[in-house]
Parts: structure tokens; sequence; C-alpha cells
């Protein structure tokens, strides 16, 4: 793969580097938020390993500014802040997944390895629905009633693996696994506070409501 490194801390850009060339990797480096901006907008890269304290331009704006132009690169970011707040902020970004400092290369791979794999099952031509609600994984496009609704890269995400097993009930382990990887912190209430950011955008002022908490089990959604 073609991957892009933004990190200013140049022993962790040397070490992440070093360990994903070593993977047969093409690694190119960025020291901070301008020069990662540019090279992540003016080149293709199959993989952004984006920082967020980063000199001039903080992380979570280079990413909102590459997820305006790229919509489909997958961005893995890197922070020393593990609040729940900071997740969701780079969430909300854009990154497909947050991993906090420090971290043991093995799991950094794993990330890497859980996204590439949630990229490859997406259909391009699929359209799922659920009662008046429909998801265009071509278009990236969420519309209910023919409304479109507009959702950050995770809550798609998100989602899509309700819809794409719609009558089932999701565990909360299965939904960690299927959209943060298999690493997530099943400890957090992430999964929580996303499920109720859809339901804001998805479910509120509705006659019927599609996303339901099955107690003790998980999530489903339904017609």
């Amino acid at each position: 793969m073609n991957i892009l490194v933004v990190e200013d801390e140049v022993k962790v850009a040397a070490f992440i580097a070093k360990g994903l060339e070593e993977q047969l990797h093409h690694v190119t480096v960025a020291y901070d938020g301008n020069m990662g901006c540019k090279l992540g907008l003016e080149n293709d890269h199959d993989l952004i390993i984006l920082d967020i304290a980063l000199p001039y331009v903080n992380g979570v704006d280079v990413c909102k500014t590459i997820r305006q132009v790229k919509k489909d690169v997958p961005i893995l970011m890197l922070s020393a802040l593990d609040s729940l707040r900071n997740k969701v902020d780079g969430l909300e970004a854009g990154a497909d997944d947050y991993l906090t400092k420090p971290f043991h290369f093995e799991e950094l791979l794993a990330r890497i390895k859980a996204i590439t794999r949630r990229r490859e099952m997406i259909l391009p031509g699929t359209i799922y629905k659920v009662d008046d609600l429909e998801m265009d994984c071509f278009r990236k496009t969420v519309s209910r009633n023919g409304k479109i609704i507009l959702l950050s890269a995770k809550e798609f995400t998100l989602l899509e693996v309700l819809m794409a097993n719609k009558e089932r009930v999701l565990s909360r382990v299965h939904i960690a696994e299927k959209v943060w990887g298999i690493s997530f912190n099943r400890g957090t209430n992430l999964i929580d506070v996303y499920i109720n950011y859809l339901r804001a955008k998805i479910d509120k002022g509705q006659p019927k409501q599609l996303i339901h908490t099955v107690i003790g089990m998980g999530y489903i959604i339904k017609d």
C-alpha cells in the first residue's frame, strides 16, 4: 500500500515508517499539518496515518480538509489524547479509526488490516432499504422518505452495518469489531454515543422508529 504518515515526532514517525516498510508498504512522511494536508490532497494514498497534535494545522482540521475532497481514503488517527470527547472529535472529522499513544506496532497493523477489510467488504453498487430509509453505497448518500440525511463517515459505516444486517440483533462486540476494528475498547460507551447520533438524525421527529435497543443484547434496525 501507498501510505502517508503525518507525525511531527521524528522518532515516532521513523518507528512507524520503518515497521510499515518492512511490511513492504511504500511510506511518505510529513512532519506538520500544512505539508500533511498538501500531500494528502495532491497525491493518491491507500491509507493516511494522522497525528492530532501537529504544528501549524492540527490533525482534526487536516482530516476535515482531506475528507471534503477525498471521501474514500482510509484515515487512521493517532493521539495521546484518549478521552471519549477526543475520540468522538476525531471520528466526527472523518477518521475511520482512532488509536491512542503509546501503542504496540502489532496493534497498528491490526487496525490497518481491519480498516482495509472493512473497505473491501463494501460493494459500491449496493443499495440498502429499511422502510422509507435508503442507503446508496456508491453515492455515499442516505435518505429517508426522499429527504437527504447528512452523516459523518463513522455514522455512515455504523448505519451500513445495521442496514446490512436488517432484522438482526447486533451485539456491541459485533458492532465494535465491524465499525471500529478488532482492538476497539469495549469498555467505553462510544457505540451508544454513535447510536444516539444516528437516532437523532434518522428517527427524531419520524412517526416510526427504525433503530431499536434490545436490552442486554444490543441494537437492531427493522421495518
